[in-house]
């Protein structure tokens, strides 16, 4: 009997150690949990940005089994970082005793950067449609070991290496004031600013006023053609005024019903829209800005164009090709 006891509370304690080591947080800002291992099965359930979920069954390559408040579904392991399990003795030891006997201070200054993304994306090859591997946190530190590529820089961190933007990495040592805020920017869509449409707005008023002076000076008193030109110049000087001066503005949901990454687009306020990626299985929310007919925005390294064709459809541009209806 005794023997029974000690078998059962050392299997207990066996789990519990098991279970503590597959908590994973979620990094996407709302997961959705499915029925079933199968991107079109039926969903169940979201997973907010930050909680803290168990994982059941992590043998699939592209989704994970959790448990969750609502019960238990599948969802993407793209967006589940594991938590790492209660630190051991040896452990602080092993992870202090590495940087100084492996990484002399001088090199790592040479190679030492930090992350200037909320949740950088680490993938598995230097390339923007390559399997997801992992994320960074913002302002980690991580040492480049392959800096030779013009988009992607080689990683290394604890559990691996990977390829990241280089856009989104900034030196540590030497450190320029310069260069933080420069890469900080280049994450955010910017627009430029065009002058040409209010120099032709002028000279096109120029020439109306000009009609309209001439008009009242030759036409004799007579009232129509006095009208017609008062009618011609409000016309145009309003054309003129919501094509080249009025700022456009984008509102609603518009989704698409082909095979796209990005599915649907919800302009919820002036300067930011929540996408739905159909590849990862996600939902995020961006800025954006509008630039002429172009809306501009940025998923980590990717960059978003919807040309804006009238108030009801938008046409994607790049590898968001397609055409968006308004709903």
């Amino acid at each position: 009997m005794a023997r029974i006891l000690f078998l059962f509370f050392a299997l207990t304690i066996f789990s519990t150690s098991i279970n503590a080591q597959d908590m994973y947080r979620v990094t996407a800002d709302k997961l959705r949990v499915r029925e079933s291992r199968d991107t079109k099965s039926k969903i169940i359930g979201f997973i907010p940005q930050n909680e803290n979920v168990a994982v059941l069954d992590a043998s699939d390559a592209k989704f994970y089994k959790v448990k969750f408040k609502n019960g238990e579904g599948w969802a993407s392991k793209d967006f589940l970082e594991k938590i790492a399990p209660a630190a051991q003795p040896t452990t602080p030891a092993a992870s202090t005793a590495t940087p100084n006997t492996q990484t002399p201070a001088a090199q790592g200054s040479e190679d030492l950067y930090r992350v200037t993304a909320d949740d950088l994306r680490v993938r598995e090859k230097a390339d923007a449609n390559s399997k997801i591997v992992g994320y960074l946190p913002k302002n980690e530190n991580v040492a480049v070991i392959d800096s030779s590529n013009t988009t992607f820089f080689k990683i290394k961190v604890t559990n691996g290496e990977g390829w990241v933007s280089k856009e989104f990495l900034v030196r540590v040592s030497p450190v320029k004031p310069a260069a933080p805020k420069s890469t900080i920017a280049a994450s955010i869509p910017q627009s430029s600013k065009n002058y040409t449409g209010i120099i032709f707005i002028a000279v096109v008023a120029l020439i109306l006023f000009t009609i309209l002076y001439f008009s009242f000076k030759y036409a004799s008193g007579n009232k129509l053609i006095i009208s017609f030109s008062v009618i011609v110049i409000l016309v145009v000087g309003y054309l003129c005024y919501i094509t080249f001066i009025a700022e456009k503005v984008v509102t609603g949901t518009f989704s698409s019903s082909e095979d796209v990454q990005y599915k649907t687009f919800n302009f919820k306020s002036k300067d930011s829209v929540t996408v739905s990626d159909a590849y990862n299985d996600s939902v995020f929310t961006s800025k954006y800005v509008i630039d002429g007919d172009m809306i501009k925005l940025y998923n980590q390294q990717n960059t978003i164009m919807l040309l804006i064709r009238d108030e009801q459809t938008l046409i994607g541009e790049g590898f968001t090709r397609g055409t968006f209806t308004k709903r």
